[in-house]
């Protein structure tokens, strides 16, 4: 039997399908009867016709009692059902609901939750459902859950018949949940539908995707509305069901990470941490607690964020030992927590080594960085500068160096250059000081190689820096850059005491490329490059055009920069905290990306111990390392030199890995490794949450109507949803008695026409 979605309009509504009789009925009483010689003469041919005269009124009357059934039926929206309802494509009833758990649905307002209202709206689909006198069955797919499907995570619920103990069993798997801290996204959701089994020919697919349409995720849903479309053109009936009817202020903590200066064991070193306000309004007031290897410190405190706008403020750390160290930040709760705190975790060494390579057999302009570098007595730089020859760069291994600099080189061998080449590549900083041994030809030719090698720009020759009596500007001119960022803002800075008598000149009309890396950070008074880096590989590369010594040479003296100028040392410091910051990539890592652990089994055993966080329960958790082979890659150098011998092939080699798949909460996570000599060595990794699932904007359904264009779906407000499954599970015929009633007023009309009088227009005009 049908049912009707608007069942109490069916009951006063059809008693108007009488409204025709009734009217035919009211116009008989009208007529009287009026002796006429010429109608009985009318009324006697009548008779011959009388048959087919009645049976097209009452048909004219039928089609017209139909006509107001048909539009009452719409409004009514009957649903078919069973053996009718397989007639149309469908008789068993599959709620597929795909539940967004991203930690954005912890926008939390009064006493509820976006969550909160989303676990209520499933809760009240499984109930009316599982009172339907038809097959339903019902799966959950939670949004965290379904991204990990192809690692063999099942959903909550998948294919459970809708019986009277149901909706107690759906309680108690809703009730513990709460919303993950991953970013997951509908996406993942949606594809978890892919793998589904087919559909059957009885089954009927209604898909709620249950979420807070953050404009973040459906700004531009390309993806999501191909899925979207194909999900429709496969039959399934799509609602949207949104949790949240306003947008909540929210404050974030969009980065913690370390700043400039030397990583070492005494040494101080900046940190920086950035809040961005996701709200409409300014935030006034806003402290950030901080810890450092879970003691207190003072807190920042930022007087004002402006809305939209994210603020970095840094502040000083200072760890005594050498090993890992943890620095944690946190905001004062607001709507939403899990992007209240952020995690660093540092490895500080004891000492830093840095290795300088002096062309000149003294050595002299080592000298004067190295005590830059490392001034020795009670001042604690961290450094430990190696001078050494440029021998040295083919016959050492040379990744344990923080950074390397040339200074005053006149030429290096093919396997130097390669291996500097590698050294850099592969992350390492490279600085480079010009000097009275340096020749234009040798770094054009070997180093510069037309742009693809490790120098910067194509050199034409040692020049003098004219001195200007009449302008008395300063001879260097930097830039923002972070080498010279110290100096931004001095009036009387030390730099500009810094005089320039020789340099090395670009090539005439050199500029960098505007799609390069390369860019001058420093120019002369003459608007001649002094200082020119560029990226190279994953490391960076800075030249600086002249000596790095004030010593007089037999070309006369080239500055007076390292004479008792305190800029030299603080510029040379910055250089080499920029220089080695490629050798410390940002470690921390996102909530649910699977935690990887080598293990050399020759010195340690293959089960690692994890420690989880306590977001995470803080328990621990055993894995084996298991075993993957992995080609090994062979470094890039520079092309060998015909007398250089040929590489042998590397073999591929086995990698013991142990993975800790599940990392969906936030916090430090530690894992535990046990040598083969029963020593324990602690390896510690910071998991954060990607802040911008933080931005609480969200579209509206028109907003999300123009997105979505092309796909048939509803969209609900979860807290004013009130709907029977009926109308979602059956075969709505409210189409269907469209097109009915569009043929029904066609065949009215017609017959109308056939039953009237109309006289021919050559007999009116008699």
């Amino acid at each position: 039997m049908p049912s009707f979605v608007n069942e109490s309009f069916l009951w006063w509504g059809l008693p108007l399908v009488g409204v025709p009789v009734l009217i035919h009925l009211i116009n008989l009483m009208r007529h009287r009867r009026v002796p006429w010689a010429a109608m009985e003469f009318l009324l006697a041919s009548q008779k011959r016709h009388q048959k087919s005269i009645l049976f097209k009124q009452l048909l004219l009357l039928l089609l017209r009692m139909l006509a107001v059934a048909a539009v009452v039926l719409m409004v009514a929206q009957p649903l078919v059902r069973n053996q009718w309802g397989a007639l149309f494509g469908g008789s068993k009833t599959h709620h597929i609901v795909l539940l967004d758990d991203s930690f954005s649905m912890s926008d939390h307002w009064a006493d509820t939750s976006a969550f909160d209202q989303a676990r209520a709206v499933v809760t009240r689909l499984a109930a009316q459902a599982a009172h339907q006198d038809t097959p339903q069955i019902f799966t959950l797919f939670r949004f965290s859950r379904a991204r990990r499907l192809s690692r063999g995570t099942q959903p909550d619920l998948l294919g459970v018949a809708l019986d009277a103990d149901f909706t107690a069993h759906l309680e108690k798997v809703l009730g513990p949940l709460t919303p993950s801290q991953t970013a997951a996204d509908p996406q993942d959701a949606l594809d978890a539908v892919d793998r589904l089994p087919p559909k059957p020919a009885d089954e009927d697919r209604i898909i709620y995707l249950v979420s807070d349409f953050r404009a973040n995720q459906w700004q531009e849903p390309t993806g999501l509305r191909k899925s979207l479309h194909q999900l429709d053109e496969a039959g399934a009936q799509i609602h949207l069901i949104n949790c949240v009817d306003a947008v909540h202020e929210n404050l974030a903590i969009a980065s913690l990470r370390p700043g400039s200066g030397t990583r070492a064991a005494g040494v101080p070193l900046l940190a920086e941490v950035s809040v961005r306000n996701f709200g409409a309004s300014d935030a006034r007031g806003v402290s950030v607690s901080l810890e450092e290897d879970g003691h207190a410190r003072p807190a920042i405190v930022f007087e004002e964020l402006p809305a939209g706008k994210l603020i970095t403020r840094r502040f000083p750390v200072l760890f005594a030992t050498a090993g890992e160290h943890e620095i944690v930040a946190r905001l004062q709760t607001d709507a939403v927590t899990a992007d209240n705190a952020r995690s660093l975790v540092l490895e500080v060494p004891k000492t830093v080594d840095v290795l300088i390579v002096d062309g000149e057999a003294k050595a002299q302009d080592a000298f004067f960085l190295s005590t830059a570098l490392a001034p020795g007595g009670k001042v604690t730089s961290g450094l430990r500068p190696q001078v050494e020859s440029p021998r040295y760069l083919r016959d050492h291994a040379l990744d344990g160096f923080e950074s390397i600099y040339l200074l005053n080189i006149a030429r290096l061998e093919p396997a130097e250059i390669g291996a500097l080449e590698s050294y850099v590549k592969a992350g390492g900083g490279l600085g480079i000081f010009m000097g009275e041994l340096s020749r234009a030809d040798f770094f054009n030719e070997q180093l510069y190689r037309g742009g693809e090698g490790l120098f910067p720009l194509p050199l034409a020759g040692p020049a003098e820096l004219v001195v200007d009596r009449l302008e008395k500007a300063p001879d260097l001119e930097v830039t923002d850059h972070p080498i010279f960022a110290v100096f931004a803002g001095e009036r009387n800075s030390f730099l500009n005491t810094v005089t320039v008598s020789r340099y090395f000149a670009a090539q005439k009309d050199w500029n960098p490329a505007p799609d390069s890396s390369t860019r001058v950070i420093a120019r002369l008074r003459n608007k001649a490059p002094f200082a020119v880096e560029h990226k190279f590989g994953e490391g960076h590369v800075v030249a600086v055009l002249t000596k790095a010594s004030p010593l007089e040479t037999s070309l006369g003296s080239w500055n007076n920069w390292g004479r008792d100028n305190p800029s030299y040392v603080v510029a040379m410091l910055e250089m080499q905290s920029y220089l080695s910051s490629s050798r410390h990539p940002d470690t921390s890592r996102l909530v649910g990306t699977p935690l990887d652990v080598p293990v050399d089994e020759a010195k340690f055993l293959p089960q690692v111990r994890f420690v989880l966080p306590r977001d995470a329960g803080g328990g621990t958790l055993t894995v084996d390392a298991t075993t993957t082979t992995n080609p090994a890659q062979a470094p890039v150098t520079h092309p060998p030199a015909a007398n250089d011998t040929a590489t042998a092939p590397v073999e591929p080699r086995a990698d013991h890995n142990a993975v800790l798949a599940d990392t969906d909460a936030s916090g430090i996570y530690q894992a535990q490794l046990t040598g083969t000599d029963g020593s324990q060595r602690i390896e510690r990794f910071a998991f954060n949450v990607v802040s911008e699932e933080g931005d609480l904007h969200k579209l509206d359904a028109e907003q999300l109507a123009s997105r979505l264009e092309g796909v048939r779906y509803e969209f609900h407000q979860a807290a004013d949803i009130d709907y029977n499954p009926q109308q979602l599970a059956g075969f709505n015929l409210s189409e269907s008695l469209l097109y009915c009633l569009i043929a029904i007023l066609l065949g009215e009309q017609v017959l109308a026409y056939a039953c009237s009088y109309h006289p021919s227009a050559k007999g009116s005009t008699r």
